[in-house]
């Protein structure tokens, strides 16, 4: 998986970007400082690093001299100060890309692509190899058809990865047995009985709950089906 560290003391942008390149198949590793971002680069060899200039009381481009001391990974800038000098400065100490805050999601994905790309690295990996569905620890692939619990690798049907795929596509959507039989089978309670779908649910629930008969992924929701419940997140 594609490494990227992200080097920034305001906590709200590393949250942002922790949570959002996680969701693109990237591994995240965090800093909020020059010594954490220099220790982090040794042990990790991230593929790309994320920086901001303004570091508290550091300047970003005191780290980046450093970094280069070490390391020729590709280095993004990242700043709340637009002006050209300032940027091309930046350019010239050896930054591949330069971002200024305020940034969209997409704009940042699209640069780390592209200087990922330049750098050799090939940025579509991640997301042949990387979860495309993320929920707390568990991680469904449609590319690979795998899922995994807690970093283990769940033994699944092929039917069941299809109904666990499609029902946590849909959080908090119920669906009934006839809804997930014409979704996930492609049939109908005329040709197939729905007790397909109530015997796959049990399956399912084996190996994704720690308690099956307490479910907290798939809940039962009385005289109407199904539904794919995420965790709450702690603020």
């Amino acid at each position: 998986m594609t490494k990227i560290l992200v080097v920034d003391d305001d906590p709200e942008i590393t949250k942002l970007l922790d949570k959002y390149l996680s969701g693109e198949g990237y591994e995240v590793l965090l800093a909020a400082n020059g010594a954490a971002a220099l220790s982090a680069t040794s042990s990790f060899s991230p593929d790309l690093v994320i920086l901001d200039i303004v570091l508290g009381d550091e300047d970003g481009r005191d780290v980046l001299r450093e970094l280069r001391l070490i390391s020729d990974v590709p280095t993004i800038f990242l700043t709340g100060r637009g002006l050209e000098a300032e940027r091309i400065t930046g350019l010239k100490m050896g930054a591949d890309d330069y971002i200024v805050k305020p940034f969209s999601l997409g704009e940042m994905a699209a640069r780390i692509e592209s200087v990922l790309r330049r750098s050799g690295v090939n940025p579509l990996l991640h997301q042949i190899e990387a979860p495309n569905i993320v929920f707390a620890d568990l991680q469904i692939n449609e590319s690979t058809h795998e899922v995994r619990l807690r970093g283990e690798l769940l033994d699944l049907t092929s039917k069941e990865f299809a109904l666990l795929a499609f029902m946590a596509s849909s959080p908090r959507q119920v669906y009934s047995r006839a809804q997930l039989l014409e979704h996930v089978w492609s049939s109908s309670a005329e040709w197939q009985n729905e007790a397909t779908v109530t015997e796959h649910i049990r399956r399912l629930r084996a190996k994704i709950e720690v308690d099956p008969d307490h479910p907290l992924w798939i809940k039962t929701i009385r005289g109407v089906g199904y539904r794919f419940e995420p965790p709450v997140e702690k603020q």
